[in-house]
């Protein structure tokens, strides 16, 4: 998927790559205030992976004024990354890919009596596959990590001809993608943190 993504990509490169903008994806067409216990927490999160966006959402004018001057933008092939793309490209093109797409969060097998909130979920889960490989027959930490590693060597490869590129993909996959960033030289310049329609910025001069 890379390899398709940049073969068309000029041979010589600018004096100076263009800014790579990870941004995450509006906030998705899902009802939150629940209790789940870890049962329920996989419909949710299946439930999640397959949403769109809610609707009349308008992106950030900052991030709106980023993807317009991009020369690339890409989506994960995840349906609130593409709508949240549409939403911000004004009718151009965009690549859509599922190098991108977030990182697995299946909760430990916790007893059922144990509920807690989607958001806390969403935390242990994360903490549970980071730290203790807890992936359930799905991608391994070390696997994504691989992943992130091609995504950002991608999205550098299409920057160095000048060229700024978007990304609409998931908060915690995105931060993934910015650590390979930082191992190749690039500067995190600009950070609006976690919450949807959030941006991070990386430059390299």
């Amino acid at each position: 998927m890379a390899d398709a993504l940049t073969a068309d990509l000029p041979q010589s490169t600018a004096t100076r790559p263009g800014a790579i903008v990870l941004a995450r994806h509006g906030e998705p067409d899902i009802h939150r205030k629940v209790m789940l216990s870890a049962h329920g927490y996989r419909d949710y999160w299946s439930r999640y992976e397959l949403l769109g966006i809610r609707p009349g959402q308008t992106p950030p004018p900052a991030l709106i004024a980023q993807t317009a001057r991009a020369g690339v933008i890409i989506s994960s092939v995840r349906n609130r990354s593409i709508e949240s793309a549409l939403a911000l490209a004004a009718g151009r093109e965009f690549s859509r890919t599922p190098l991108f797409v977030e990182a697995p969060l299946p909760p430990p097998n916790w007893p059922g009596f144990v509920k807690m909130s989607p958001k806390l979920w969403g935390f242990i889960a994360r903490v549970w596959w980071w730290f203790f490989n807890h992936h359930e027959g799905q991608e391994t930490r070390r696997q994504a990590e691989a992943r992130a590693d091609e995504a950002a060597q991608m999205i550098v490869d299409l920057a160095a001809s000048g060229q700024d590129v978007v990304v609409l993909a998931h908060g915690f996959f995105n931060f993934m993608v910015g650590r390979a960033l930082k191992r190749r030289g690039w500067r995190l310049t600009a950070n609006q943190g976690w919450k949807y329609w959030s941006t991070r910025r990386y430059e390299r001069s």
